[in-house]
């Protein structure tokens, strides 16, 4: 039996899920072009991760938040907007967050894994009817659009970093037959 409400509880639960993580992804993407060093600086850091080219990379990065921040926040075209919020966290994860441990104030792992996570979970959820998608009556909902938010942003990054990632070895770095 379906409880009271419960609809309306999920298009809200959606809507609040959207108007938090679409707009912190939007102004992720927008400090890369506009903030403290602009896109030069994005274009370094991208450098120094080892991402080939980095001012492709830079720009791609800021405007798939964007897009992605825009797409969530208008609740459009479920599940895309989530795999590529998904597409960007793994390779934040790879290429910024890996070998640091957990927490973000370390330069863990932990808030990339929470905004992945709250991508698919979005997916699962579908916009809700107070979306762009609701009012164009294309709900997507339930593990389809949550496999293929996650499946999509996973390959993605993947390819991607096969492609692109050419991170400078340090000496540091020896590996051991162990």
């Amino acid at each position: 039996m379906k409880a009271r409400g419960s609809r309306g509880g999920h298009d809200v639960a959606a809507l609040v899920l959207r108007a938090t993580l679409g707009p912190m992804l939007f102004a992720h993407g927008w400090n890369k072009v506009a903030g403290p060093g602009g896109l030069k600086g994005t274009t370094g850091w991208f450098e120094a991760l080892g991402l080939k080219p980095p001012e492709v990379h830079a720009r791609m990065a800021a405007g798939t938040e964007m897009a992605a921040g825009v797409g969530i926040t208008l609740g459009a075209a479920n599940p895309l907007p989530a795999a590529a919020a998904v597409g960007l966290m793994a390779v934040a994860a790879r290429t910024d967050h890996r070998g640091k441990g957990f927490f973000v104030f370390k330069g863990g792992w932990e808030y990339v894994g929470v905004v992945g996570g709250a991508a698919v979970a979005l997916a699962a959820l579908g916009n809700g009817r107070y979306s762009l998608d609701g009012l164009l009556q294309r709900q997507r909902a339930g593990a389809g659009p949550a496999l293929l938010a996650a499946g999509i942003g996973t390959a993605s990054a993947a390819a991607l970093l096969a492609a692109c990632y050419r991170p400078e070895w340090k000496p540091d770095e020896t590996q051991t037959d162990h």
